[in-house]
């Protein structure tokens, strides 16, 4: 009888906060190396909204994961305001460009944040091709990992 019960809360949870099993996490992984690969960036993060960190992959040595995931997060939901005020619903990807590094953040399906950090290794279009590509792989994860019951 508790079976039925842990089914029930963690669908609950599911539907309020993101839940990755190791396997999602690994696949989640595996998709992000194959961006850095083929982008040429040298870092991309996976962030929830609420300014949490999912999974990383690449080049992170001098940056303060939890300093940047919460900043990543203030800034799409600042931006988010603004759009609104423009009359849209949010924009879907931005852009900060710095003299040595620039940040792309993507937004993946409604709930995470793919942020990415490149250099003049490679360009501003390479890495937006290859982000799009990555959005897609990431929700079709995403939405294996939400209909999954745990253990499977």
């Amino acid at each position: 009888m508790k079976a039925p019960q842990k089914s029930i809360s963690d669908s609950k949870l599911r539907h309020t906060r993101l839940v990755f099993y190791k396997d999602d996490i690994d696949l989640i992984d595996k998709v992000l190396a194959e961006f850095l690969r083929l982008s040429g960036s040298k870092c991309a993060l996976l962030i929830d909204k609420e300014g949490h960190l999912v999974t990383r992959q690449g080049e992170v040595k001098t940056i303060n994961m939890d300093t940047i995931s919460a900043l990543v997060a203030g800034s799409f939901a600042a931006t988010k305001e603004m759009a609104k005020l423009l009359g849209e619903d949010q924009f879907s990807c931005l852009f900060h460009q710095g003299e040595r590094d620039n940040i792309q953040l993507s937004l993946v399906g409604d709930r995470t944040l793919l942020t990415i950090l490149f250099d003049d290794r490679t360009t501003v279009g390479m890495v937006r091709l290859y982000a799009n590509e990555t959005c897609k792989k990431l929700c079709q994860v995403f939405e294996a990992a939400s209909t999954r019951e745990p253990g499977e």
